[in-house]
């Protein structure tokens, strides 16, 4: 049995090598249309890679993904995130769970992952063709499938994993529309939000632990750390926003007023009490000697600025009209963002395959008996914190399973 794996990413080394270990008679190739293996793992979190997310819960993991959370709920009872920990740590890689659920390497290097993944495609014997992209997939009448590449070459396969990652185009997806699939329109996921010449980005660097942000006329809304950089907004609060919202802001040409709420757990007469008791505690102090409520300082000065208050100015002159202004700015300041920004290496989409052209039990296509998909070229994916890479780890596996059985 021949096994034609595209794409040199994670879910292609997974499958691949799944497939190799599971059928050790099977010949198992590997192409990457580039001359790099696994850059999005090298590259992921940092240099850290953000290998998948700690919840063990698969009825609260799935709430995860924007698209494909309904679908993924069967695939997740197959290989779970406790299946992943323990596949890597099989081979020597421990992995640690960082506050906020993160899993990474112990060694803070995602070098560790790549060199498993390498490793692993070595032992099981999966043969690896770099520079070998494909033009073309012709279905046998009778079984498998011919593989033309750009060098001009034909190659023969029994079976097919396509894990060749997602595209911005729709046009990225033309060779497996030929077969017959239905593609789901991309558009960028998991990006950050542009606010050109906004003074708050002279804040760059600046971050608070807990802000909700929303998107005003929709019912988009996300809560979790904030980061303010040169260009604009980003952090896990406003990726996650991105990625629930690709759609509905796509439609918008990512032009739209948000509101965050930098206090997200007071109220407003809440908020109004506490500013009164900072007025009369700290009456002889400058409205900027601290900061209240435990925001960074630049942030509270740029609060001041933004309402015309005098950071000298006591605490005791504070007026009521300034009261206002200050309770209005803590809890929705308006923004309004013009355009995006994401990183080309990290590019993640929502579209591609649609779901229903696959078999979920086996990642096997419906349209096209022989050929399985796992990975980005699906239409699903997870908001930020390693949900993307648990979906290429389950289908991969899955597909990897199921594509060596006679």
């Amino acid at each position: 049995m021949k096994i034609g794996v595209i794409g040199g990413g994670a879910a292609g080394f997974f499958g691949a090598i799944r497939a190799a270990e599971k059928n050790p008679n099977a010949e198992v190739i590997l192409m990457e249309r580039t001359s790099k293996l696994l850059g999005k793992v090298r590259i992921s979190g940092g240099g850290r890679c953000n290998v998948t997310h700690a919840c063990l819960d698969n009825a609260i993991l799935v709430h995860n993904y924007p698209r494909g959370s309904r679908e993924f709920r069967g695939p997740f009872e197959q290989f779970s995130v406790k299946d992943t920990i323990e596949w890597f740590k099989k081979r020597g890689v421990k992995l640690k769970t960082e506050a906020d659920g993160r899993m990474f390497p112990t060694t803070d290097n995602s070098e560790t992952i790549a060199q498993c993944l390498l490793n692993a495609a070595d032992e099981t014997g999966v043969k690896i063709l770099l520079s070998t992209g494909v033009d073309k997939i012709i279905p046998k009448a009778n079984v498998g499938f011919e593989v033309q590449v750009h060098t001009g070459k034909t190659m023969y396969f029994d079976k097919l994993l396509i894990a060749a990652g997602g595209g911005p185009k729709e046009s990225f997806f033309d060779w497996l529309k030929e077969l017959g699939h239905t593609i789901i329109t991309p558009v960028p996921s998991l990006f950050t939000f542009n606010l050109p010449k906004h003074p708050l980005n002279n804040l760059m660097g600046v971050s608070v632990e807990n802000a909700l942000v929303t998107v005003e006329g929709t019912k988009l809304e996300q809560s979790g750390p904030l980061l303010i950089t040169h260009w604009g907004l980003s952090g896990p609060a406003i990726l996650k926003l991105s990625a629930w919202g690709a759609r509905i802001l796509a439609e918008k040409q990512y032009k739209f007023t948000i509101k965050i709420k930098w206090l997200p757990l007071l109220k407003e007469d809440e908020l109004r009490q506490q500013i009164n008791n900072l007025k009369q505690e700290n009456n002889k102090k400058q409205m900027a000697s601290f900061a209240p409520f435990g925001l960074p300082s630049r942030l509270w000065k740029w609060m001041l600025q933004h309402n015309s208050i005098n950071e000298e100015m006591r605490w005791a002159d504070l007026s009521k009209k300034d009261i206002n202004l200050l309770v209005e700015t803590l809890l929705q300041t308006r923004l309004e963002v013009q355009g995006k920004s994401t990183f080309k290496e990290e590019f993640v989409t929502a579209g591609g395959i649609s779901l229903k052209d696959i078999d979920l039990k086996t990642f096997e296509s419906k349209k096209c008996p022989g050929l399985y998909f796992a990975g980005e070229v699906l239409d699903i994916d997870g908001v930020t914190g390693g949900f993307n890479f648990q979906a290429a780890w389950t289908g991969s596996y899955i597909a990897g399973t199921n594509m060596v059985r006679q």
